[in-house]
C-alpha cells in the first residue's frame, strides 16, 4: 500500500489537507536529501497585516466561559474553524482570544479575511 502522500500524487490538484484546514491552500514543498529521498513539507502560511483586514471583520465582545471552539461553531458552524478567528487577531495562543471577558476581538466575515 502506498503512503498517503504518494497516493495523492496520482490525483491532479489533490492536497494533503482537507478543505476546512488552515493549511489547505498552503503550498507543499519538496526537499531532496543527499541520497535523493524526497521529503514533502508544508510551506509557511503568511497572513496579511492585521490592519489590512479591518473591513473584512466584525467585532465580537467575549463573554465569560466562551472558548475559541465555541466561536468557531457560532460563526462558522464548525468548532474546528476557530483558527480563522485566531488568524484575524493579534494572538500567539488561541486561548488568548477568550481569556478576558469583555475583550473585543475580530471575527472574519464570510468570504472576507483570506489568510
Amino acid at each position: 500500500m502506498e503512503p498517503y502522500e504518494s497516493a495523492l500524487d496520482a490525483i491532479p490538484g489533490a492536497h494533503p489537507y482537507p478543505r476546512t484546514s488552515r493549511y489547505h491552500n498552503a503550498e507543499i514543498g519538496v526537499h531532496r536529501t543527499a541520497d535523493g529521498t524526497e521529503v514533502r513539507y508544508t510551506k509557511r502560511r503568511l497572513l496579511p497585516p492585521l490592519g489590512e483586514t479591518a473591513d473584512e471583520t466584525a467585532p465580537h465582545t467575549v463573554s465569560s466561559g466562551e472558548r475559541p471552539d465555541h466561536l468557531g461553531q457560532r460563526y462558522f458552524g464548525d468548532p474546528g474553524q476557530w483558527w480563522q478567528i485566531a488568524d484575524a487577531n493579534p494572538v500567539l495562543d488561541p486561548q488568548e482570544l477568550t481569556a478576558e471577558p469583555g475583550r473585543t476581538i475580530d471575527i472574519p466575515l464570510p468570504g472576507g479575511f483570506h489568510g
